[in-house]
């Protein structure tokens, strides 16, 4: 029996409220969206989902918060900025995401996916306490709220195999930026070099080809003392004001210690803090709020670069090339940006977000040859790697499985949360092959004909030793 079409008094009802309060704590105008389906059509976890991001976006307008508050989209997003970035409307749509489960945990709305909660909870919990991320208690807390939901052996396998490369320090390190910053001799001439948390645990193979490459370069970098983590996801999804003074205690830092400029390694890093200052310079309050909070009034002197943009602006192709001393000849590569290094464009001042040459530019003019391909931004799930496994595996194997057919002996990457989950995970992945997954400083290191042990190759999982010397690359 067809049923009868709603009455006036029936209707459904449109409802502002969760749009104004969207309004109001990110600026953003949800009643923009015309549906034109970018968002999901270019979302890598859409599968995944529940319901489809343009169709939360819909419900919100529509202030059916029972589908906006309770669906597994928010929780499942995977940060990488694709919708963000596409939106015609120039809506933040990965921002209105986590807001959404912001206001789900307010509404006392239990987390449909509780991994991602946990997760958050617990990273957060580890900066509060030690003012960096300590992969290992954080890996144990999550073993423990998550057991009833996973083995408590997950993961095991991949972690001895990390603990034998000595990937994760046992005892974590406590930091606290210092009350009264002095410049640091020499600072005014130096780069700032802020190595984010990974690189002094998981990935110190980025860490150790870093400061090899830089000196050979005759690029002076200076770690400053106290430094803290960026709040990585979980703060910008959990704890927006975390996510915000986190990145600029680290910027006031740096500035107070008399750098012009850092470089960050990491693409979270460099992510988060481009997006601190992105915020305070579009929002005077917030800055004023923030001067406040931390006790010193940001100057905005401090340029932020990733550690590609570093190279190429004080040195170019051209001078790198010079320096090449063992070309990397017969190496056939391609290069892996992420997600984070260029997207939203506003935020990274990235020219080509969804095609960026540098990374190949840079490794072109080592002598390899670089093989061009659709994936370089498509994301390996690096936001769910300690979460959903299941969402790591299909992506990274997806980008494994295209670099290989692609032609490429080995995909070369600018970050160490894209490394983890391509080469340190690879193994669980089940492929019939393997494809060593090389950090661009490693190759570099190499080429300019730096000591073995400064291209740190032993701490990678995927031994790139074998191709190396089968390219003559290695002896």
């Amino acid at each position: 029996m067809s049923k009868s079409p709603p009455t006036e008094s029936e209707g459904m009802q449109i409802n502002s409220d969760l749009a104004e309060r969207i309004q109001e704590e990110l600026g953003q105008n949800v009643y923009l969206c015309y549906q034109c389906v970018k968002c999901t059509s270019g979302c890598p976890v859409g599968k995944y989902f529940d319901w489809q991001p343009n169709q939360i976006m819909r419900a919100v307008q529509l202030g059916q918060e029972d589908i906006a508050l309770e669906a597994q989209t928010p929780w499942l997003c995977a940060s990488c900025q694709a919708c963000t970035t596409r939106c015609p409307q120039d809506l933040d749509i990965a921002a209105i995401m986590d807001f959404l489960t912001r206001e789900a945990l307010d509404h006392g709305i239990k987390p449909p996916i509780q991994e991602v909660d946990n997760m958050n909870k617990a990273f957060l919990r580890e900066v509060r306490l030690w003012g960096r991320s300590y992969e290992l208690g954080l890996m144990a807390e999550l073993k423990l709220r998550n057991i009833r939901t996973h083995p408590i052996t997950e993961d095991l396998d991949m972690g001895f195999k990390m603990i034998a490369k000595n990937k994760f320090p046992f005892i974590p390190t406590y930091t606290r930026p210092p009350r009264n910053v002095k410049p640091i001799p020499g600072s005014s001439k130096a780069i700032a070099y802020y190595p984010g948390c990974s690189l002094h645990a998981t990935s110190p193979e980025f860490n150790t080809s870093t400061k090899a490459v830089a000196e050979a370069l005759d690029l002076e970098l200076i770690e400053p003392e106290g430094w803290l983590c960026c709040g990585s996801s979980s703060a910008h999804r959990a704890d927006p004001e975390a996510a915000l003074r986190l990145p600029m205690e680290n910027l006031s830092l740096i500035e107070q210690s008399g750098f012009s400029e850092v470089t960050m390694p990491c693409a979270a890093c460099f992510n988060r803090h481009k997006a601190a200052q992105f915020e305070i310079r579009h929002d005077p309050d917030q800055k004023s709020t923030l001067d406040e909070s931390i006790g010193y009034s940001y100057k905005d002197s401090v340029k932020v670069n990733s550690l590609g943009e570093t190279i190429l602006e004080h040195l170019g192709t051209e001078q790198v090339s010079d320096k090449v001393r063992q070309p990397l000849e017969g190496l056939k590569v391609v290069c892996y940006y992420g997600c984070l290094l260029t997207r939203p464009p506003q935020i990274t001042e990235s020219p080509n977000p969804e095609n960026p040459t540098e990374l190949d530019d840079l490794v072109g003019a080592l002598g390899a040859d670089v093989i061009d391909w659709s994936y370089k931004t498509t994301c390996c799930g690096a936001a769910h790697s300690l979460t959903r496994r299941d969402i790591v595996f299909d992506l990274s194997s997806t980008l494994i499985e295209e670099a290989r057919r692609a032609g490429a002996d080995a995909i070369v990457v600018a970050c160490p949360l894209c490394h983890t989950n391509l080469d340190a995970r690879q193994f669980q992945m089940g492929l019939d092959f393997e494809l060593p997954i090389i950090y661009f400083t490693q190759l570099m290191a190499l080429a300019l004909g730096l000591p073995q042990k400064d291209a740190a190759l032993n701490k990678n999982l995927v031994d790139p030793k074998p191709l190396l010397k089968e390219k003559g690359i290695l002896a």
